[in-house]
Parts: structure tokens; sequence; C-alpha cells
């Protein structure tokens, strides 16, 4: 697919795009919280605390990694009761029930960011610079890298930063973008990628946030998160 045809898409898909980014920015300022129904994502009012409602977002992304976005969903959906109270054990079996692929370790990991991160949304909060609150995350939560920090924050309403996942990686490639596909990413091959991806943006004057959500969907069909 060259850049014509791709715009062409972008220009369908525009408005749907556009929506579901706005949907991230009501996710944070509301009292609402994602669900999977009927394999799409609804947004739903919960009487729930905001930091809750953010640190269950982290969790998505935590179980997002080396998996999908609907295996993401339908972890969070079997922990959503027990996030804040269950045991490594309760949350490992909760995971298992739900059909999610690696339920011991992310469960390792969410009772660990649970135990070190008590108020998610002041983390974000005192963080002025978006880059530097994505640095911090990437370093500080267990399974967390710089492509699950930037999706944990887009997530929440907070733009401007590469999700650098395989099908936007491989998209790239396809376009010339970059030479080839990076077999890992550390802090510097993703920062020099990304300056790549918000170039190429630039090239066809499409907003990042949107591209993003664009070129991912036209790998998998949907707009999701």
């Amino acid at each position: 697919m060259d850049r014509e045809q791709l715009l062409a898409v972008y220009n369908v898909r525009r408005d749907r795009i556009k929506s579901r980014l706005g949907e991230f920015t009501r996710f944070y300022n509301e009292p609402v919280s994602w669900f999977y129904e009927e394999k799409s994502m609804v947004l739903k009012p919960v009487d729930r605390d905001h930091n809750e409602r953010i640190f269950e977002e982290l969790c998505f992304c935590l179980m997002t990694a080396n998996t999908s976005a609907e295996m993401g969903l339908k972890g969070v959906d079997g922990i959503r009761k027990i996030l804040f109270t269950g045991s490594l054990e309760d949350i490992q079996l909760a995971l298992a029930d739900a059909g999610y692929r690696y339920p011991n370790k992310r469960a390792e990991y969410i009772i660990e960011a649970r135990e070190r991160f008590s108020d998610v949304r002041e983390l974000v909060e005192s963080h002025e610079d978006k880059k530097k609150l994505r640095e911090h995350l990437a370093e500080n939560v267990k399974g967390l890298g710089y492509k699950e920090a930037s999706h944990f924050l887009r997530n929440i309403g907070v733009f401007g930063l590469a999700i650098l996942d395989k099908h936007i990686l491989r998209t790239m490639h396809e376009h010339g973008v970059i030479e080839g596909l990076p077999k890992s990413l550390n802090r510097k091959n993703y920062l020099d990628i990304e300056e790549k991806f918000i170039k190429f943006a630039d090239e066809l004057e499409i907003n990042m946030d949107e591209l993003d959500l664009l070129l991912w969907s036209m790998k998998n069909g949907r707009i999701l998160k």
C-alpha cells in the first residue's frame, strides 16, 4: 500500500479514530472504565476511585505485552473485582480462568506495581514532562518498557509519544521509514525510531496519535486501544 492509499484509508476512518482518542481523554477525566463486550470496547460509568481506574489501565498495558489488546481486556475483566484486594494466587487464578496467556508472571508484575505505586494519578500528575514520565515508568514498573509506558500514557490522554509495536514497525519498514525490523528496542533505538515515526506523520500531514491508531487498525481490522 502506497502513501496515497494510506491517506485514503485515513479519510475513511478519521472520525472513528478521533472519537477513540477523545475517549482516552474522557477516561482520565470522568468516572468511567473500559469493558470488553462482543469483541468491542465500551466505556461505562463506574462508582470507583480515580486512582483505581488509572491503575487498572496500567495493568491492562502490562498484560498486552507479547499478547494483544483483546487478551489484555479479557485479563482486566477477569481481575477487576480483586485487583486491589486479591493475593498473588487469587490474581493468577482469575487470569487463568479468564483465558489470559501468562497468568503467573503478569500477576507478579501487577502485585509488585500495586505495592510500589499506591497513587498512580499522583505519579502521572507530578511529571510535567511526558517523556520524563515515560522514562520513569519504563525504569520503575517491572514489565513495562518504553512501548508499554507510551501505550499507558496514550490511553489516559497523554499524547505525542509513539507506541512502537510490531504492527507499527512493520508498516514503517514497508514504507521505507526504517531500513529493517529491529530485533530489540533499547532506549536509544526506541527514541531514534520514534523521531522517524514523528517525521513520517508530519510528511503525511496526519497527527501522530491518529497515525498510530490508523496503522494499528489496518493490521488488526479494529480501532481498539
